[in-house]
Formats: structure tokens, C-alpha cells, sequence
């Protein structure tokens, strides 16, 4: 079980590979990340193969670790099947498969008992009549494949809306979701070890501006038996896509209790950055973890705790760092990005003694970041 000169190998090269490294350091673990990027994120502590996921000697690399995991979805499953019977790989190229795949996605979610809003694939442009009334009459047209934070979507409130999307999207496969009036929007991760060792994160609130993620906030103001309800539904998800590693779900809550699931990422999630400085262990720890096979405990802040995005601007407005800097409970993580418009280049969180206090000095956080 012990830890010291093991390596964990990780497709990907971005931020949340960088926060994975760095929380494996202090377990003993060096990481290997395979990333096409030159710039990446995660090269600054962790040994960077500059290569394309699919490059052979990279993945030979890989397979001489002591288990491979991934930091994002679109990674191409062709990776995980060269490494799959040479290195143990969590999540397996299985899940990845699925959770890649916004209509493989929901029909595995409602196979697992766990509800989601109505939605009807749409492989060719033939399935877009009646698809719209199918879904209540008002939608959202997402891509099947790639697209996040917003991208590689369309709302939708008439056929005419849904086949201008349609077309604007590139005609390729996708999936209509009906809009549902969720009250809030919350996530919960769940880990496994290969031993069959399960355990969940918090269940934090989540606010979005333009489809990207904005505030976090934990504890979440939910009604009591949320989280419970929470844990149920990601611990289904878990068991019955056979979870080795972590994954998080997103959830709608509805007016009346009831949480569907919106979507599924298999690894650590944006909104449970704020894990990092909250005490306690933090997601990246909890991935690496269940990935290794470490000791595994439920992990989560152990003061209130909000996060807020810092995402690039259109006018390349810079936040008040000097402000933030001063503001009581505050740590910044930049992830040495070059700045565009609606990319993200870092996060800030906050804590502080109680939830009171913390959603006031959020209020100050947040007019401080464009």
C-alpha cells in the first residue's frame, strides 16, 4: 500500500493533470503525462511526453507506470486499448467510451436507475422531425462527441431554431435534451479503488455564466437528504459501469427534491477545485488514491469553501489580483495558459469560518474577476 517511487501515468497534459501532479508529490508519486501540447500545463511537475495520445513510444512510457489515468474525456480510446493488459488503466477505456458520448452517456445512466432529463438521439439530419415535441418543446442541441464548457451547443425553442443549430453544428451526431426548470445545479464525485474501496466527495453548488462553470460553493443549499440522494445515484453510476478511479456527476435539482443527472465526467471536476484549500483531503488526492490503490476515506472541506473561474475576456481584462490578494481567506491557482477569450486560466478560492461570511466575501471576490 505504500506509495513512495511509484509512478502514475496520466493522458493528458492540461491543469487538472498539473493539480494531479502536484497532489501526488507528497504521496511519493511522480507522474508521466503524455500530452501533444508544448505549453502544457501540467510539463511544469511532471514529466511531459510530447506526443500525440496514440504515439507508440509514449505509450510504452506509460505502460511502464505503475497505473495510467486521465484528466479529460477526449482522449481517443484507441490510447487506452494499447495500454489496457500492460498497465492497469483507471478509468478503463470502457467507461471512457461511454462517458465521451452524451447519448451512449444518458441511455448508461438511466440503465444504472439514475433519471436524467428527457432527451432522443439525433444520428442524421432525418431525426430532427417531432424530436423537439419529443423533448417537451424546448431544447438544448448538444454534439454527441467533443464540446464542453458551453461548446458544441445550441438552445433551441423551434424546429426552424433546431435545424439552423443543426447545420450550424456541422450536421454531425448529436443529442437533443429537453429543458427542464431545475432549481440548482450541483455535483458530487465519487472514487473506487480496484479493490472494490468507495468513497464521495461533497456535494457542491454550482453557477454557470455563458456554459462555463463561474462559483462553486460547499456546503451546498440544498434540502436535507440531498447529498444522501447524491451519493446514491453517483454510487449507482459507480457500481454499474465498474468505476476504478474517480468520476463526477453533475446534477440538476428540481423545485421539488428531485435530482436528475445532466452529465458525467470520468476524473477530477472544476467544481471540486475548491477541495484544494478547504482542508481535508482534495479531489486530485482522492483521484490518485483510488487510482494506486492508497488507503481511501469520503474527502471534503472542513470549513465553508467557494471557488470562483478565472476565464480569459474578449477585452483581456486581468482581475484585481492585488485586491484578491488581500481579500481575508483567499489562494490562487493559475494554470500558466496564454489568455484567450472564455479559456481558463486559473481559479480562486476562498474560505472561511462560516457560510455566512463566505458568501459575503464571495460577493467581493467575484466583482473583483471579470
Amino acid at each position: 500500500m505504500s506509495a513512495p517511487g511509484r509512478t502514475l501515468g496520466i493522458l493528458g497534459g492540461g491543469q487538472l493533470a498539473q493539480m494531479l501532479a502536484l497532489a501526488a508529490l507528497p504521496l511519493g508519486v511522480r507522474c508521466v503525462v503524455l500530452e501533444p501540447d508544448p505549453q502544457a500545463p501540467a510539463r511544469l511537475c511532471a514529466e511531459h511526453l510530447l506526443a500525440p495520445y496514440t504515439d507508440p513510444a509514449g505509450l510504452e512510457r506509460l505502460a511502464g507506470c505503475d497505473a495510467v489515468t486521465l484528466e479529460f474525456e477526449n482522449v481517443p480510446v484507441e490510447a487506452l486499448a494499447a495500454l489496457e493488459g500492460r498497465v492497469p488503466v483507471r478509468p478503463g477505456g470502457a467507461l471512457l467510451a461511454r462517458s465521451k458520448h452524451r447519448a451512449r452517456e444518458k441511455e448508461a445512466l438511466r440503465a444504472a436507475g439514475v433519471p436524467t432529463a428527457p432527451f432522443v438521439e439525433l444520428r442524421n439530419e432525418g431525426d430532427l422531425a417531432g424530436a423537439l415535441k419529443a423533448v417537451g418543446g424546448r431544447g438544448l442541441l448538444k454534439t454527441s462527441e467533443l464540446g464542453y464548457d458551453g461548446k458544441g451547443q445550441r438552445r433551441v425553442g423551434s424546429e426552424a431554431e433546431l435545424r439552423a443549430a443543426w447545420a450550424e453544428l456541422g450536421g454531425v451526431p448529436g443529442v437533443l435534451e429537453g429543458l427542464v426548470p431545475f432549481q440548482r445545479e450541483v455535483s458530487l464525485a465519487v472514487a473506487c479503488t480496484a479493490a472494490g474501496e468507495v468513497a464521495f466527495g461533497p456535494l457542491v453548488e454550482n453557477v454557470h455564466r455563458n456554459g462555463i462553470l463561474r462559483t462553486s460553493v460547499w456546503p451546498a443549499a440544498v434540502p436535507a437528504g440531498t447529498e444522501a440522494e447524491a451519493r446514491a445515484l453517483a454510487g449507482a453510476v459507480a457500481r454499474s459501469w465498474g468505476l476504478e478511479g474517480l468520476l463526477t456527476v453533475e446534477f440538476f435539482l428540481l423545485p421539488g427534491g428531485e435530482l436528475l443527472a445532466n452529465e458525467v465526467a470520468p476524473r477530477v471536476h472544476n467544481s471540486g477545485h475548491l477541495t484544494q484549500d478547504g482542508g481535508g483531503v482534495s479531489q486530485f488526492e482522492a483521484q490518485v488514491r483510488a487510482v494506486l490503490g492508497l488507503p481511501l476515506s469520503d474527502w471534503a472541506p472542513l470549513h465553508p469553501t467557494a471557488m470562483v473561474n478565472v476565464v480569459g475576456t474578449p477585452g483581456g481584462q486581468d482581475p484585481d489580483w492585488a485586491a484578491v490578494d488581500a481579500l481575508p481567506g483567499t489562494r490562487v491557482h493559475l494554470y500558466h495558459k496564454a489568455a484567450r477569450p472564455g479559456r481558463k486560466l486559473g481559479h480562486v478560492n476562498l474560505v472561511a469560518p462560516d457560510l455566512e461570511t463566505l458568501r459575503g466575501r464571495l460577493g467581493q471576490l467575484e466583482a473583483l474577476i471579470p
